[in-house]
């Protein structure tokens, strides 16, 4: 661990009286930000035609193929269902080796892995850690837990991750951790990140909630930086329905972000506390499932990896639709596949949305950035990130999981061809 971490912090909430108080965006703001505020999600209908006729085409899907049932059962016969039960190391043990790490602490989901990795290493007030703004709340929130102040940087284009050159010019002596968000499942330039971090005395985490097997030259995300984070909610490549996972090669950060995740217990007495700890512990329960998942765990990597081919092979054929690259040096793990929508396809990524969720196929727009996000709107008013502004309202993911067969793919692909030359029919 970083000879600069000081002692934990504590969960560190901006509270009113007694209740915070909501955040707000002016009218004249919102005029300004309000081609980026994401419309209603669409009402999915069923498919009226195609391999689901009757049914939906979810985004995502929960599959349990392994050994989860004989786990869970195991766990109710033996009595053991809360976080002393013995699948909980089980999991830790076979989920770090998956990581390429040598340690792992489970906890109760991707948001507590991120808490837990800052306040292991003492972020809090005073502090800045940097993150991309194109990302999932969760990243920024998890800082904020901390007291320690958000700042960010625009994505890159090509493969959506943190731009590491803004990111050089935006470290000042507050500045004490990086996040390095693997969007979507592709690693971020992690090499470039250590370098930077090793010059500038800085701490390196990782959130890999959404890419979870991801590779730079056969090394597994979650081993780069001090700490790798990951989510294993029921859409994630490995779920627990709800659970988190904080990845390392430090022995003492493992030791204390273990402590710590459970209300900082001392290890020889019991009720002696040194540190205010958290409730972060995962259930002998959901271990279970994860262990079963993960013992699957390239199966289901692979599995994404092909949706991703056959999306690829149908989609390059239509207009106006731009599909994920992968860079040499990496393995993507496409957690969810993600396109965006150029003027050559005749309508928006919302009317797209919209036109496909009437015929059965659900899908999810890109993440709002952070800066414009009505609790962060005031903290980076009237800066702007271009990049992060344009995938917001150009992008979008299409069902990506195990369930998903070939013929899956060309029907729902079939459909977006479909309503190109509906669109494209309309404007001429």
């Amino acid at each position: 661990m970083n000879e600069a971490a000081h002692s934990p912090h504590v969960l560190y909430l901006y509270w009113n009286d007694h209740m915070q108080e909501p955040s707000v965006i002016s009218s004249a703001d919102l005029a300004l930000i309000r081609d980026f505020i994401p419309g209603k999600e669409p009402i999915l209908s069923r498919c009226k035609s195609g391999p689901r006729k009757s049914k939906v085409y979810s985004v995502a899907e929960t599959s349990l193929r392994g050994n989860e049932r004989i786990y869970l059962n195991e766990c109710v016969d033996s009595n053991w269902i809360s976080s002393k039960g013995p699948f909980v190391r089980r999991f830790e043990e076979q989920f770090a080796q998956q990581a390429g790490c040598e340690f792992a602490v489970a906890c109760a989901n991707g948001t507590a892995a991120l808490h837990l990795a800052l306040a292991t290493l003492g972020i809090g007030p005073g502090d800045e850690v940097i993150l991309p703004t194109f990302t999932m709340i969760a990243t920024a929130n998890a800082v904020r837990y901390t007291g320690a102040t958000v700042k960010l940087v625009d994505a890159e284009p090509k493969y959506l991750n943190i731009d590491v050159e803004q990111l050089e010019a935006a470290i000042t002596p507050q500045t004490k951790a990086i996040i390095a968000v693997h969007t979507y499942g592709h690693p971020a330039p992690m090499h470039r990140l250590q370098r930077i971090a090793r010059e500038r005395n800085l701490h390196l985490i990782e959130d890999a909630a959404e890419a979870h097997g991801a590779e730079i030259l056969g090394q597994r995300v979650g081993s780069f930086g001090v700490a790798g984070t990951f989510s294993f909610y029921g859409n994630k490549i490995v779920t627990t329905g709800e659970g988190g996972m904080v990845t390392t090669n430090n022995r003492q950060f493992a030791d204390l972000a273990r402590r710590l995740c459970n209300h900082a217990f001392h290890p020889e007495q019991h009720f002696w506390h040194e540190f205010v700890g958290f409730n972060y512990r995962m259930t002998n329960l959901q271990a279970a499932v994860g262990l079963a998942q993960t013992e699957r765990f390239d199966e289901i990597v692979n599995a994404r990896r092909r949706v991703r081919t056959w999306y690829d092979k149908q989609l390059k054929l239509i207009p106006g639709i731009q599909t994920p690259l992968e860079s040499n040096d990496c393995k993507c793990v496409f957690w969810m596949y993600s396109v965006r929508i150029d003027s050559k396809f005749g309508c928006s990524s919302h009317e797209l949305r919209t036109l496909l969720a009437q015929r059965g196929i659900e899908t999810r727009s890109f993440f709002v950035p952070m800066h414009l996000q009505p609790i962060y709107y005031n903290q980076f008013r009237g800066r702007r990130f271009p990049v992060a502004e344009d995938l917001c309202r150009s992008g979008f993911y299409l069902p990506t999981h195990e369930s998903l067969e070939e013929s899956d793919i060309e029907w729902i692909v079939q459909q977006i061809a479909d309503i190109h030359g509906e669109q494209m029919g309309r404007s001429r």
